[in-house]
């Protein structure tokens, strides 16, 4: 089984930058690629950007402004988001896929304020 544990969201102005981590524990074997996704008031789950071996993708909106980074000794992943604005306010959850399986955590708020 594998827990996943979001930490950094909160309140920030827009302009500003805030670091969301996740901590990865358990049976963790067999997960290739990671991802943090985000999901705003009354719209659906988007993604934001995944890391896969070294390669990383982002979504267009966030491309610039926001990194993904992956530390497999600590089993963390982490998602420096910098210059956010008002419409990046949303729930952030850390996914994995092990074997083909998409795992959440429960999410971590960040709220922009124009």
């Amino acid at each position: 089984q594998v827990q996943l544990v979001e930490s950094g969201g909160g309140l920030v102005q827009a302009g500003g930058s805030l670091r969301l981590s996740c901590a990865a524990s358990g049976n963790l074997f067999g997960i290739n690629t990671m991802g943090w996704y985000r999901q705003a008031p009354g719209k659906q789950r988007e993604l934001v950007a995944v890391i896969s071996g070294g390669t990383t993708t982002y979504v267009d909106s966030v491309k610039g402004r926001f990194t993904i980074s992956r530390d497999n000794a600590k089993n963390t992943m982490t998602l420096q988001m910098n210059s956010l604005k008002p419409e990046d306010t949303a729930v952030y959850y850390c996914n994995v896929v092990r074997w083909g399986m998409n795992l959440w955590g429960k999410g971590t708020l960040v709220t922009v304020s124009s």
